[in-house]
């Protein structure tokens, strides 16, 4: 169940306040990586006797306590007794002997989350003490950072408002950490955030020194110091790529310094543009087929209107008209990204091209219904079957006095569904698709043996063509 359901049907938290426990998991790894800890949000349920898991985080940096997932789980004040006094105190809590789980000693710390001056939750950090050791700078370093990110969330002032972070494109603590200082020099600075400098020509040693000495785009990180709000920034220099992220330490309303995340994404952006290369390419290679399809189709009209023959001139009306659907869709993949089009439009500029090529009595055409987003290779033969559907219809379905004809799309259960209907005079009682023309046989091997799916006529109040494609649904 998803964090805000869990909040709405078992606890008693305000909307504004789930909110703001929806962007705390969102950035509440930073602190499992920094204490070595997993980390359990808490919540009292709606009889206020006991509390329920909402929320669980692990950390990368250190051996989980919890192999099972705890969310979802009620605990009595005996089970969660740091966390009830978190809550009832509105402090950290730190105190005690060690909690000891299937012979493995766990140091238990509960942090109170304060919203708006408002206690809301509690945050249960627990660390695996079986493989301490005499911490090394990093991990002291680790451990201070992590012991202010807990304050701030005591104080309300972390997460902060009104951010919305991408938590899987952003930079992770194992990916390269600096610590500054409220100055904005370095106290510490992480082996792999000194790679990620070296990838920029950046060599001299990094502590404490000003990070404006030799960052060459300081300000931004400075900024967000002075101003106590995080930023995100990517630093490109000597063909390398360093995204790195801020986020200011502010305890007791004064920023203590800032904890900069760094992680050399030069190959994932080297991937990004021979992505965007690529898709450029291919849409370009769209614009092309379709304007030699279009070159086609004017050839073939220019022809038929030399032709003499009426079955000669209408034989190469109809390839035009063919070739123009599917120039149509060729054009869609010209402008739009990716390998699907939006098959409605394309519908749309199917039936406009039909109606503009009307003569003769009056026939009125609409659409309607959706069909969505569909891949080329469904959405090029189905443009050429409706095109032929619906100039079928106008060819043989209608006296002087002329008719309606509705094109409806739709899409289910994964399925795309395309009906032709007019109010004309209706097929032959004796008529069946194996005596049917060429525009109906071109259908038929389209839906039936290209795409799949099947085809179907209906005789009542005029004629009803339905067909019915199987489609994978894209996530």
């Amino acid at each position: 169940m998803a964090l805000i359901e869990l909040l709405s049907q078992r606890t008693g938290v305000a909307p504004e306040e789930g909110e703001h426990l929806v962007r705390l998991v969102a950035e509440w790894q930073l602190l499992a990586d920094l204490a070595f800890s997993d980390l359990l949000l808490m919540c009292p349920t709606r009889g206020g006797d006991r509390l329920l898991v909402v929320a669980q985080m692990r950390p990368y940096t250190a051996q989980t306590v919890y192999q099972d997932d705890q969310v979802g789980r009620e605990l009595d004040p005996a089970e969660a007794s740091f966390t009830w006094r978190a809550l009832e105190e509105g402090r950290i809590v730190r105190e005690g002997d060690p909690v000891w789980r299937e012979a493995i000693p766990i140091r238990v710390e509960a942090i109170p989350v304060r919203f708006r001056g408002r206690v809301v939750a509690g945050i249960s950090q627990q660390s695996n003490l079986a493989t301490a050791r005499t911490p090394s700078r990093l991990e002291l370093t680790y451990l201070q950072t992590a012991g202010d990110l807990a304050r701030m969330i005591a104080e309300g002032t972390f997460p902060f408002e009104a951010e919305e972070p991408d938590p899987e494109a952003l930079p992770r603590v194992g990916d390269g950490l600096v610590r500054l200082d409220a100055t904005g020099r370095v106290q510490f600075a992480s082996p792999n955030a000194v790679s990620a400098y070296r990838r920029l020509g950046i060599t001299e040693n990094l502590v404490d020194r000003s990070l404006a000495e030799f960052d060459p785009e300081a300000a931004r990180v400075l900024e967000a110091l002075r101003a106590g709000r995080p930023t995100e920034s990517e630093v490109e220099r000597r063909g390398a790529v360093v995204l790195r992220r801020t986020v200011p330490l502010i305890v007791d309303g004064e920023a203590v310094g800032a904890v900069v995340l760094l992680r050399d994404v030069t190959e994932l952006r080297r991937r990004d543009r021979l992505l965007v290369l690529k898709d450029a390419t291919i849409r370009e290679i769209h614009h092309r087929v379709k304007n030699n399809l279009q070159t086609v189709a004017s050839l073939l009209r220019m022809q038929a209107r030399r032709m003499d023959r009426p079955e000669l001139r209408e034989a190469l009306q109809e390839s035009e008209r063919r070739i123009r659907a599917i120039a149509l869709v060729h054009e869609t993949l010209s402008v739009e990204r990716g390998d699907v089009v939006d098959f409605d439009a394309v519908a749309e500029e199917v039936v406009a091209m039909v109606r503009d090529g009307l003569t003769g009595p009056r026939v009125e055409l609409s659409l309607r219904g959706s069909c969505g987003e569909l891949s080329s290779d469904v959405a090029t033969p189905l443009a050429v079957v409706i095109t032929e559907l619906v100039q079928n219809s106008v060819d043989h379905a209608f006296g002087e006095g002329g008719g309606r004809i509705g094109v409806v799309l739709g899409r289910d259960d994964g399925r795309v569904f395309v009906e032709v209907r007019d109010d004309g005079r209706g097929l032959p009682p004796a008529f069946s698709l194996d005596d049917a023309g060429l525009g109906l046989q071109i259908v038929r091997a389209l839906v039936e043996n290209e795409l799949g799916g099947g085809l179907t006529l209906d005789r009542d109040g005029g004629t009803t063509v339905r067909v019915s494609v199987p489609v994978e649904e894209r996530p």
